[in-house]
């Protein structure tokens, strides 16, 4: 399974063959854990690769319903699923991306850019249809009060655990990215930036056990993301057309503020209601067990108000910025038009008048000398 056209082959094991190679090999590695679930031998450890681990049987008052809560197995599938965002980054690079690139011609800053977006758009897109799947099946969205009563939620649906691991892989399969597709050094610290806090926010959500108010926040986020890279996208094809900006805009300040009031009602207002919890190992609940600090759980909220205080700050400063130069470009264009009218009115004048001078020689209105007047004799 060839995802790239090579002109030529590289040395085995150098640097270019790793870069031009990355995603074959990510495929047969999970084509070997495939196979292996074939083999009774192997197919105890194949699973561990594929499905999440950690299942226990919970009461309920129709039977009993399986969950799952985490633990250290979980790193074996989150790598398996590395694997696998490469292999489908590969698959959009090479099937959508790069096809689209050779018609724009685009710069090589652009093209970056491009790819970039591209690939965001696709993960984007996923998530956001993912995710709203997610919280309208398990009834977060219709009934709010679930996102606090009875914390800590240690025991997740399998639909749950399943996305957030995931994601987890998505996110952690975007660090080698940087290095497979050359992104440029003064790209990459940007990046980085951006794939830290969503791992911060991703793996804060999971181990703190507040996975429903984090399924809420990531599809408010992503639906602002699909919209700017979006936006990116369509500007990057035909740079006049900026109307998506004006959407992202009105989608990310609303956003914003839903992301705010939740954290504010969920932390501030729900989880101190709920009764607290001893530690207890076998649940798995020591890292709720201190969110259940009231001191600890403030200074969670205040970094978060912080954080979103820091975000719409850069937004008011860009948004400024983009307006102050989309004024400055039309009152530079007016003043362009109105010197273009001007000459053009002189031009007019000068014409109206019996001639002008050309090369020394007075010319009439169609371009011809003008005759002397003959005086008749007396």
């Amino acid at each position: 399974m060839a995802f790239r056209r090579r002109a030529k082959s590289h040395p085995l094991f150098s640097q270019e063959f790793l870069i031009h190679n990355h995603a074959d090999i990510g495929f047969c590695l999970v084509l070997s854990v495939l196979i292996a679930l074939m083999f009774e031998v192997t197919a105890k450890t194949a699973f561990l690769f594929i499905l999440p681990q950690y299942n226990v049987s919970v009461p309920t008052a129709d039977g009993e319903l399986v969950q799952y809560h985490y633990g250290l197995k979980d790193l074996v599938t989150i790598l398996f699923y590395i694997f696998i965002a490469i292999i489908l980054h590969a698959v959009v690079q090479e099937y959508a991306l790069d096809k689209i690139n050779r018609r724009l011609h685009l710069s090589k800053v652009k093209h970056s850019k491009f790819n970039e977006s591209g690939q965001l758009v696709a993960f984007h897109l996923t998530s956001v249809i993912w995710c709203l799947y997610v919280v309208v099946t398990e009834g977060y969205i219709s009934n709010p009060r679930s996102l606090w009563e009875n914390y800590p939620h240690v025991y997740l649906p399998y639909q749950v655990k399943f996305f957030y691991l995931c994601q987890l892989a998505y996110w952690l399969h975007a660090l080698p990215e940087l290095y497979f597709q050359k992104v440029r050094k003064e790209e990459i610290p940007r990046q980085l930036r951006c794939i830290a806090l969503y791992l911060l926010h991703i793996a804060g959500a999971y181990l703190l056990n507040l996975t429903r108010l984090g399924l809420i926040l990531l599809l408010l986020q992503y639906l602002a993301e699909f919209f700017f890279h979006m936006a990116r996208l369509v500007y990057f094809t035909d740079e006049n057309n900026e109307k998506l900006f004006n959407v992202w805009a009105v989608v990310f300040v609303v956003t914003r503020l839903f992301t705010l009031t939740l954290y504010i009602l969920v932390i501030g207002f729900g989880l101190p209601r709920v009764e607290s919890q001893a530690l207890d190992p076998e649940r798995g609940n020591f890292f709720s067990f201190l969110f259940n600090n009231i001191l600890f759980r403030m200074s969670v909220l205040l970094l978060v108000c912080l954080f979103q205080a820091s975000v719409m700050w850069r937004f008011i400063h860009f948004q400024l910025r983009r307006w102050r130069e989309y004024w400055n470009e039309q009152s530079s264009r007016k003043r362009a038009t109105a010197t273009a009218a001007g000459t053009r009115q002189q031009t007019k004048l000068l014409k109206r008048d019996s001639g002008y001078h050309e090369n020394g020689v007075v010319k009439a209105e169609n371009g011809t000398s003008p005759r002397t007047k003959k005086l008749k004799s007396p």
